[in-house]
């Protein structure tokens, strides 16, 4: 099966094309597990209730700005968590770089510029115990339903204006 759709039109479309589309809807669905996973482990891990929200949302951003994920999914948490959850959201891909970019020929101890910052050792903390070890297939994920009431919560929340805090 080809992995783009013959049609223009949807009223053109095949079975076989939504069948594709199905599968490919699948295959999105599925790749929510990883932010699934980090919100289950923060859960588990005993997590106040704006860190689990932000494990839930930290890589929202990631299909519309990949290299500017964490800045997005800062920005949209902002009204509604406190300052120390929103600077552990926004810096939470150079941590995460920790990991990975020193196998690429990269310095991966970028993140020590914050060494000394109020939220370093928190933000290390939530790449280390969640973030970065939500890609176990194995591991027993809570289902997105299981965070809907906390979602509901934070962002039924009144937005406050940070530019004024």
């Amino acid at each position: 099966m080809s992995q783009t759709v013959s049609f223009h039109q949807m009223k053109d479309g095949t079975r076989e094309d939504y069948q594709l589309l199905a599968s490919l809807e699948h295959d999105y669905t599925n790749s929510l597990a990883h932010s699934r996973q980090t919100a289950t482990r923060a859960q588990r891990d005993g997590a106040d209730k704006e860190l689990l929200i932000a494990a839930l949302v930290h890589d929202i951003g990631d299909d519309l700005s990949p290299y500017n994920h964490a800045a997005v999914a800062a920005e949209i948490l902002r009204p509604y968590v406190r300052a120390e959850v929103t600077w552990i959201v926004e810096q939470h891909g150079l941590f995460q770089s920790y990991y990975y970019v020193h196998h690429n020929g990269h310095d991966r101890n970028g993140r020590d510029r914050f060494r000394g910052h109020r939220w370093f050792d928190a933000c290390a903390a939530f790449c280390e115990r969640w973030d970065q070890a939500a890609f176990d297939p194995r591991y027993k994920t809570e289902p997105l339903t299981h965070f809907e009431p906390l979602v509901r919560e934070i962002f039924s929340r009144p937005a406050q204006d940070a530019m004024h805090d």
